[in-house]
């Protein structure tokens, strides 16, 4: 029973006081507090803050209770609060990244595990049947040949870059799967993103393309306050990211190949693709790494499509997109996308 009268309040994140109470609330419990976070409660009792937990889009985290009262119900009043904000957004299917030995307090909630690595993380979502829906849509995509490759991308937005490496997987494949990444984090929203990776491959009649949905997990949208050592964040990433595509949608499809571009300048997706390069064979797909399409003296990028746009350098920009690209970039419905690239970068 509780000792006091205990209270659940919405967290102020932008007074910087309440902000460095939840931080250092979860310092204290091994925790890191997530900059993608949007909502926070605080569970106090009178004025001690005692529990916390927070939201980053359709995902639960940084989820923490003091010793003394786990086992009193106030995770599960943390937990219940979450959802219940969350379905108020209209945010249904929910998920939860967690160290393994967490999972049971989120499966006693109606979380199921649905992969996991090692004793790192272990990845759970609320509808009982999420991934098998998602691996039954894509069945409908599935078809024959030798070699079925894939590639995942984000294409923020879509350039010369992308369309090159699409070029070279279906020029050397029977079919090639596109998945995109679907995450509302992009100065191009989801549906831009979409459209114009259709418009840049619609001269090859090998190239399927896929919303990435939920189950391919981007470095911003992967959690890792829980882990402890931070030079592992990338591999367990790139290992539960891997073990998603491999157990769940590659046995659909068909998939024994995947392509990702070379990256000279991004450390990060450095690491995470020789991660891939390192696991994917270990389950029989092999992986071709493309060196990147130039321009001058550097590779094509996105960043420097962005750059290009915040710049107002057309000229530069007509040298990094295909003209499908181009031609949204300058048209009056990219107004409000070209105006946040030039506000925010």
């Amino acid at each position: 029973m509780y000792k006091r009268d205990i209270n659940i309040r919405t967290i102020n994140l932008g007074r910087n006081s309440e902000k460095q109470k939840i931080i250092m609330f979860l310092k204290d419990h091994d925790l890191l507090f997530e900059e993608d976070i949007d909502y926070t409660i605080g569970v106090y009792q009178e004025d001690s803050l005692i529990g916390t937990g927070s939201l980053s889009g359709n995902v639960l985290k940084c989820i923490a209770v003091n010793g003394e009262f786990q086992g009193e119900g106030i995770f599960n009043k943390i937990i219940s609060q979450l959802i219940n904000t969350q379905y108020q957004r209209g945010n249904m299917h929910l998920f939860v990244f967690t160290g393994p030995e967490n999972k049971k307090f989120f499966e006693d909630t109606g979380f199921r595990e649905i992969s996991s690595v090692d004793d790192k993380v272990s990845l759970l979502e609320n509808d009982p049947k999420g991934i098998e829906k998602y691996v039954e849509n894509l069945k409908r995509s599935k078809k024959e040949g030798a070699i079925i490759s894939s590639i995942v991308m984000n294409c923020n937005p879509f350039t010369l870059g992308h369309q090159y490496l699409i070029e070279k997987a279906a020029k050397s494949s029977d079919i090639v799967h596109i998945f995109l990444v679907w995450e509302d984090r992009s100065l191009f929203p989801n549906d831009i993103r979409l459209k114009l990776l259709r418009e840049g491959t619609s001269h090859l009649d090998n190239v399927i393309i896929h919303k990435g949905e939920n189950y391919i997990i981007s470095n911003s949208t992967f959690p890792s306050y829980f882990l402890k050592e931070e030079n592992t964040v990338v591999k367990t990433h790139a290992t539960l990211d891997i073990k998603l595509f491999v157990e769940y949608i590659c046995p659909v499809l068909g998939i024994n190949k995947r392509f990702v571009g070379r990256e000279p300048n991004d450390p990060v997706t450095n690491e995470y693709n020789k991660a891939i390069m390192k696991l994917l064979p270990i389950y029989n797909i092999q992986v071709e790494e493309i060196p990147r399409l130039t321009v001058g003296e550097g590779v094509i990028s996105a960043t420097k499509v962005r750059k290009s746009i915040k710049e107002g350098n057309m000229e530069s920009l007509k040298q990094l997109v295909p003209m499908t690209t181009y031609k949204y970039i300058v048209s009056d419905d990219a107004k409000p996308v070209i105006d946040k690239i030039r506000k925010d970068m």
